[in-house]
């Protein structure tokens, strides 16, 4: 428990005991504010009772407890708001960074998908090389079988001649072998 302490002080020329758990040097600078306030209040007023001094203290010390209360609670309030901001915030950033992790992601899947279209692009580069060769093989080839039909077309025309002067020969012999 707490041990409760007398103190004496004077206010307004008056002793006073004050009995609490406070620091003692805490409740003297209670009473020496308060005796400020008596004495200021009497020296601006002369025609004041000590009563009245008092009271009217009494009264703007309340004043300057009400405000200080009431800006006490604007100050809670504000300290609230951006901790209730930091929620949101901090869970906007979650969904923030989620939503970072998920691009990633499908970046990484892309890019894989671009290395697979690329190499599947030499691929098809390399086959249509290769192919090229074949065709330009093939042109040649060709060519080479063009050269030999013509060939071929030239013996067999000639050979044709020959069927024709040979059956032209053998015709004229055939009939010199009749009449005789």
């Amino acid at each position: 428990m707490t041990d409760k302490k007398k103190i004496d002080v004077v206010i307004d020329g008056r002793n006073f005991t004050v009995v609490g758990s406070d620091n003692e040097e805490y409740i003297r600078e209670l009473a020496r504010y308060v005796d400020k306030n008596i004495k200021n209040l009497a020296t601006k007023n002369h025609r004041l009772s000590p009563v009245m001094t008092a009271t009217l203290a009494a009264f703007n010390i309340a004043d300057e407890l009400f405000s200080v209360n009431k800006e006490h609670k604007d100050l809670e309030k504000r300290a609230k708001e951006p901790l209730e901001k930091y929620e949101i915030t901090k869970k906007e950033i979650e969904t923030a960074n989620n939503k970072i992790k998920e691009l990633e992601r499908r970046n990484l899947d892309y890019n894989d998908e671009v290395i697979k279209i690329k190499i599947s692009k030499e691929e098809l580069f390399t086959d249509i090389n290769r192919l090229e060769e074949e065709v330009k093989k093939k042109d040649e080839d060709i060519e080479q079988y063009k050269k030999e039909i013509s060939t071929y077309k030239d013996r067999q025309f000639k050979t044709q001649i020959e069927i024709i002067e040979l059956k032209k020969q053998l015709k004229e012999t055939l009939e010199i072998n009749e009449r005789i």
